[in-house]
């Protein structure tokens, strides 16, 4: 991992790793994408189509949708059916969405008002619905092996959800717990996108496994990361407020690491940690003695091994742009600073 940071989700269109015609091809598939989310996402009813396309008229990198197109670059690329299957996955995850702001009682999205703080929470759970229809809708027309990837991805990303909102259960680990909703609630959907983009680009059933298990490293790594911003980086440089997931109690890499310590150095912090974090006051001594800790350089070290796994996993693969894109998009997922 030697680049140097930046800002957001890395796009596979500003990676090194990818040559100027793969950008082209990528940005016009990307278009395409686009084109039918906004055609699918469209309703007779004003109300709906508006609450529909909020988040989508949000932006965002369309990080997964992106991947489908690279992914499919290992076979014959972009088609029909690999645009068809982007836009399902994307979809889905713009579904999840709408559900975790209601979840989180998130005020803000992608820096507009959340779909629950403009349209309340039924309105957003059912809107969340409709969507992941739609994405499920679309997928439909792609053959049953990708109804059934898409049913199971949706059982694996809920469970997920529903675990991340529990602590540990009695007598389980608590790191290989954590670790495994994060597989569940953001490996499985990524690890999706990779694994249609090579089925529908024509690849052949190990290329196609490949990139089913380089996807779900690569969420991994990219909801790791997203934890170590959430507690290192300051709002004018992540776009983001800090300590979020502190402050709603969740309990990532870094603060079981420290809740693992015996250290009696590092009874005040687990004190905090313990406690009731809303205070602003509190929540900023929180911040400043966890970013201290050695289990922020543990998580990092976890998060840049987990990257490195899932480039590993690329080794079978050829020699291609499309190749090396995916190498450099897993360095750019955990050097980015929002």
């Amino acid at each position: 991992m030697t680049a140097g940071p930046t800002r957001g989700t890395p796009s596979v269109l500003e990676l090194p790793g990818a040559s100027e015609d793969l950008r082209v091809r990528l940005a016009e598939g990307l278009s395409a994408v686009n084109a039918l989310i906004e055609q699918r996402v469209d309703h007779d009813d004003p109300f709906i189509a508006q609450a529909g396309s909020h988040l989508t008229a949000a932006g965002g990198k369309r990080f997964r949708p992106l991947l489908t197109l690279l992914a499919s670059e290992l076979g014959s690329g972009a088609s029909p059916q690999v645009v068809a299957a982007a836009a399902g996955v994307e979809l889905t995850h713009l579904a999840s969405l709408y559900h975790d702001d209601v979840m989180d009682e998130a005020d803000v999205r992608r820096g507009a008002p959340s779909a629950n703080a403009l349209f309340g929470n039924s309105t957003a759970i059912l809107v969340g619905d409709l969507l992941f229809g739609t994405a499920s809708d679309i997928v439909a027309d792609l053959g049953p092996e990708a109804v059934k990837i898409q049913a199971q991805t949706f059982v694996r990303l809920c469970s997920g959800q529903i675990r991340d909102d529990r602590p540990a259960p009695e007598g389980a680990d608590p790191l290989e717990y954590h670790l495994g909703v994060l597989a569940d609630k953001t490996g499985v959907l990524i690890a999706t996108a990779a694994r249609y983009g090579a089925m529908f680009g024509g690849c052949d059933a190990a290329t196609v496994e490949v990139m089913r298990e380089y996807g779900e490293r690569l969420g991994m790594a990219f909801q790791l990361a997203d934890d170590l911003i959430d507690i290192g980086s300051d709002a004018d440089e992540s776009g983001k407020t800090p300590g979020t997931d502190l402050r709603e109690g969740k309990r990532t890499l870094p603060v079981l690491h420290v809740l693992a310590s015996t250290d009696p150095a590092d009874d005040r912090l687990k004190e905090l940690l313990a406690g009731d974090l809303t205070s602003d006051v509190l929540l900023g001594e929180a911040l400043t003695l966890l970013r201290a800790h050695p289990g922020m350089e543990l998580a990092r070290a976890h998060t840049e091994a987990v990257a490195r796994q899932a480039q590993d996993v690329l080794g079978s693969l050829p020699d291609s742009d499309a190749r090396d894109a995916l190498h450099a998009l897993a360095t750019g997922v955990v050097t980015r600073v929002g």
